[in-house]
């Protein structure tokens, strides 16, 4: 069954802000293997010339996860989530996140369309501080095998 077109657009806000803190950061640079000083360092990221460390360019994967988990499991959507592969994730910056940030985020399902017999989903993830300043938006595009249905056209 193919995903439900009248979700393009619908927004799925983060239940509550996101406290970014040191401890979180250090985690994630060790689970990714990062050992870049500006990441758990306060003194080298303050000389680089941060106010405290920043965030791995991939960590707001954490904050997106929100979002997007709320639109994948919405039975209305109609996503097979066993049929699901992740295609590509790309991050748009206004600037590092960086520790002491409260950060809100909403995901935005921002296409959905049929390739190929399958169908791809792209998901938008902007997050910004409570004051409103952009930081940065995670664009992950999920690719439903089969799920697209067929019209006729395939293979012309």
């Amino acid at each position: 069954m193919a995903i439900n077109r009248d979700f393009l657009g619908r927004e799925y806000r983060a239940p509550e802000p996101y406290e970014v803190t040191r401890g979180k950061i250090r985690e994630f640079a060790e689970a990714i293997q990062d050992p870049t000083p500006i990441y758990s360092d306060t003194a080298t990221a303050r000389a680089a010339g941060y106010t405290d460390v920043i965030a791995p360019p991939t960590f707001p994967i954490i904050l997106g996860m929100a979002g997007a988990g709320q639109a994948i499991v919405d039975p209305e959507l109609r996503l097979d989530f066993s049929m699901v592969v992740h295609r590509e994730q790309r991050f748009r910056y206004s600037r590092p996140m960086e520790a002491g940030d409260l950060v809100e985020c909403v995901t935005r399902i921002s296409d959905i369309k049929a390739l190929g017999g399958n169908e791809l989903m792209t998901l938008d993830s902007e997050m910004l501080t409570v004051d409103g300043e952009h930081i940065v938006t995670a664009v992950n595009t999920l690719v439903v095998r089969g799920g697209a249905e067929d019209d006729g056209t395939a293979g012309r």
